[in-house]
């Protein structure tokens, strides 16, 4: 008997020691995204390298020092990074709320640029306040995006079900799309016209409005194009740059030499002929020029590929923001993604002669105050998504870790409570069997 009592109490432990005594695996947590991080902090730190290269000369002539453009490339990174810190220190529910207002800023800094803004090269694009010089298409971009993923929000089942949902979002950018025209900027026009057909389509557009409005997108970018001469003669030379080498053509015709003399490792850092004011903005819009004359193919493809990885991030973040609920959140992820891929397109396009030459940067690598300071929040805003999201796991799981930590109080106490019966039931057992053997 008492054997049979020992072998139950032993399988009774066993069962509530598999059950209930396992722990799980501690994983160890991170509050942000550390690769998209190093990431991001790799092409800028890749970008004023090149800069650096591809600026001394001109910097030399202009100011008289060959590092001045360096050094104010560096500037324009240390307060994009501040920017960006900052940046991550505001909850999400706060830009979701403000979309509107951030929107009336961005019209009221396009207005404020016509009005009162400092012409370049025959464009009104910068407002000047003291020794800052803003670029008020950069910021005009992210908010506009903000306004956009609020709004999907907001009227989602309008947009996916009625005409007039659809193409509400369509009227506020035709106003942004007239302001940056009148600078002009036919560039930001196309980058936010193709975001805002990629978000709309990845939002659930039906595909009649999604190809209706691609179209019209594609008429309106040919309209524009034959309603300035300037623009059609960007056109026929980047279909024939050789045409006219050393007029129209001679921009392009420049950067092709760059891209030809890189071969495959390039001509080594600091080598690049072109640099040497052959190619205008070589450090800015044409640094990809002067990055494969240097490092060649391999380098181009390094930067090309640390780009795609920054862009998968965002989608990724934008397509687990959307399955954890957090649709403003997820919107504009996927809008900082696509806004990405574009731009680096046009301007890596634009520079290799696929397409017209247009004034874009290269985000977080070419040289531009207000374009690596947009792009940096930007980025941060990815990383704060992201963290929110890990934040929240973290608080699920330690809710349930409370709740395993109460059960398991309450199995040990039941623990202790079969404990205690069986040892009643050894204590006993000796009475039975005497019973027995008198019987």
């Amino acid at each position: 008997m008492s054997t049979v009592i020992d072998n139950n109490l032993s399988s009774l432990r066993q069962l509530f020691t598999q059950k209930h005594d396992a722990m799980p695996p501690q994983d160890n947590f991170r509050p942000y995204d550390l690769t998209l991080l190093l990431l991001a902090i790799a092409l800028m730190s890749i970008g004023l390298v090149v800069v650096t290269s591809a600026s001394m000369p001109a910097a030399e002539r202009i100011f008289d020092n060959p590092f001045h453009i360096a050094i104010r490339h560096s500037i324009y990174i240390v307060l994009a990074m501040i920017a960006a810190m900052i940046v991550m220190q505001i909850p999400m529910r706060w830009w979701s709320m403000s979309n509107v207002w951030l929107l009336l800023s961005a019209i009221v800094l396009l207005v404020a640029v016509l009005a009162v803004g400092r012409t370049i090269n025959g464009s009104t694009r910068w407002l000047v306040v003291g020794p800052i010089t803003i670029q008020a298409a950069e910021p005009a971009k992210l908010y506009f995006f903000c306004y956009l993923a609020g709004y999907l929000v907001r009227r989602h089942e309008d947009v996916t079900e009625s005409v007039k949902g659809f193409l509400k979002p369509l009227a506020v950018f035709f106003v942004l799309a007239v302001l940056l025209l009148a600078q002009p900027d036919l560039g930001t026009v196309v980058v936010m016209l193709f975001t805002t057909i990629g978000l709309l389509f990845l939002a659930g557009a039906k595909l009649w409005q999604f190809f209706s409005l691609a179209i019209a997108g594609v008429l309106a970018v040919v309209s524009l194009v034959y309603a300035e001469e300037y623009r059609i003669k960007r056109i026929t030379s980047f279909l024939d740059p050789w045409a006219d080498p050393f007029g129209t053509g001679y921009q392009l015709t420049q950067s092709l030499m760059a891209y030809g003399r890189g071969d495959i490792f390039g001509q080594g850092l600091g080598n690049s002929l072109q640099k040497l004011e052959y190619l205008p903005e070589a450090y800015n819009d044409f640094i990809m020029a002067i990055l494969a004359e240097e490092l060649g193919f391999a380098g181009v493809f390094s930067v090309l590929l640390i780009m795609l990885c920054i862009v998968m991030k965002a989608m990724r973040i934008g397509h687990l923001a959307i399955g954890r609920e957090r649709p403003f959140e997820g919107y504009l992820a996927y809008s900082i993604g696509i806004w990405f891929s574009l731009q680096t397109a046009v301007n890596v396009g634009a520079s290799a002669g696929i397409l017209p030459t247009k004034g874009l940067t290269f985000p977080l690598f070419s040289y531009g105050g207000s374009s690596i300071i947009i792009m940096s929040i930007a980025t941060a805003l990815l990383l704060r998504i992201d963290f929110e999201m890990r934040v929240d796991g973290i608080q699920a799981l330690n809710k349930g870790k409370k709740a395993k930590v109460q059960k398991r109080a309450r199995v040990k106490q039941g623990k202790q409570e079969v404990a205690d019966v069986i040892e009643d039931v050894e204590v006993s057992a000796p009475y039975f069997e005497g019973d027995n053997k008198h019987d």
